[in-house]
């Protein structure tokens, strides 16, 4: 257990600048003078780096020990945040700290659990899957409390700059905490052959294709939130709010916890196949309510947006588990590293596929355009779902 606890604080401390973007998207994107879909792009990039980097740690895991990938790839996520703070000027620039902060999570998220799952087995290993992948939320939560509490006392380059303590402080608790330890013997066989054999097991490839809808819309929903409430509390003739955008979508964010590790046992019960397209077909449907929300009472728009992130939330741990109960411990780095490649491929592309449709649909000040941005991540994941074909462990 107390590997466990290890390796999800560290994940958590790891994330501090994952959000940081989010939460100052609508002031940089004023700042700077960018379009919707150029907002969009800056933070597909950090996905785009995610997805470049984990083909390659995520398959090294099953041959070298996940520790040392792991805090190597914390100390990167910790140099693009302070890049960030101190360069990042318009487009370019951002994009390319944004893309290195996220190679950095590429090479912590799933290798981190790489790491778990080399050490602790057993019954319980499911049940242990579903707290580290939890911890996600909890990241990014605290991610967007920090930013906006930081982002009132100082700068947001400041804020940038103190966020990047977090990945450090995970690099040093895992080279102290975490012994080394060789991965299951794999022989010399090439990545991409073992990635071939990843791709043939139907089983896996069904939870890839799960995880890809998932994260097409769970992303673009982080990626765009705290610009959608800023939006929306500014059109409510109500009483003033009681949350902050950025206290908002962190606590909307951290009831993905629960509903994370709830609907992994939910799952085992009434079958992965299941459960996980129900709860697609449900997040995919909220999308549309969730969009067209803003101008209503503050803590309507809260509440639907709250229920909606649950709904997405609720199949994220049993996709997860179900990857690793299905792939043989010699495989499982070169899957988490397809696992994950495609599902932030989706993560990549929702949150500029969302700002143009922002855009197109007439722009940030205009409610009905919100609309369709959010219907477009509901669109991805009631289409993807329906393609992705699930066979139980």
């Amino acid at each position: 257990m107390r590997i466990v606890l290890l390796m999800c604080l560290a994940e958590v401390l790891s994330m501090t600048g994952f959000a940081a973007y989010p939460a100052f998207l609508a002031i940089l994107r004023d700042n700077w003078g960018l379009s919707n879909s150029e907002a969009g792009f800056i933070g597909g990039a950090f996905f785009a780096g995610y997805m470049a980097s984990v083909p390659v740690l995520s398959s090294l895991t099953d041959r070298l020990d996940a520790r040392r990938i792991h805090i190597g790839s914390c100390l990167l996520a910790g140099a693009g945040t302070v890049l960030f703070a101190l360069l990042a000027e318009g487009v370019v620039t951002a994009a390319l700290f944004q893309a290195l902060i996220g190679a950095g999570l590429g090479g912590t998220y799933m290798p981190g659990l790489k790491a778990l799952t080399d050490r602790v087995g057993g019954t319980r290993q499911g049940r242990y899957i579903a707290f580290y992948t939890a911890t996600f939320g909890i990241g990014t939560s605290l991610s967007l409390l920090l930013a906006g509490w930081l982002g009132n006392l100082f700068t947001w380059r400041w804020t940038f700059a103190l966020l990047a303590s977090g990945p450090t402080t995970a690099a040093i608790l895992i080279f102290r905490g975490l012994r080394p330890q060789p991965p299951v013997a794999v022989g010399e066989r090439q990545v991409l052959k073992r990635m071939g054999e990843v791709l043939r097991d139907h089983s896996v490839r069904g939870y890839i294709l799960g995880y890809f809808a998932h994260c097409w819309e769970l992303f673009g929903l982080r990626s765009w939130m705290v610009a959608f409430l800023v939006f929306s509390y500014g059109l409510a003739r109500t009483s003033p709010p009681l949350l902050s955008p950025t206290e908002a979508a962190a606590a909307i964010n951290l009831l993905g916890l629960p509903a994370s590790i709830l609907g992994n046992e939910a799952a085992g019960r009434l079958g992965r196949a299941r459960y996980v397209t129900l709860v697609m077909m449900a997040s995919g449907s909220l999308a549309w309510l969730a969009g067209f929300s803003s101008g209503w009472h503050w803590w309507i728009t809260i509440l639907i947006l709250a229920i909606y992130n649950v709904s997405i939330m609720a199949d994220s741990a049993a996709l997860t588990a179900g990857l690793v109960t299905a792939t043989p411990a010699a495989n499982r780095g070169s899957a988490m590293a397809v696992y994950s490649f495609l599902g932030f491929g989706g993560g990549f592309a929702a949150p500029m596929v969302f700002g143009a449709m922002l855009d197109l649909a007439g722009g940030k000040a205009n409610s009905p355009a919100w609309g369709f941005a959010f219907a477009s991540l509901g669109a991805g994941c009631l289409i993807l779902s329906l393609l992705a074909r699930f066979k139980k462990p």
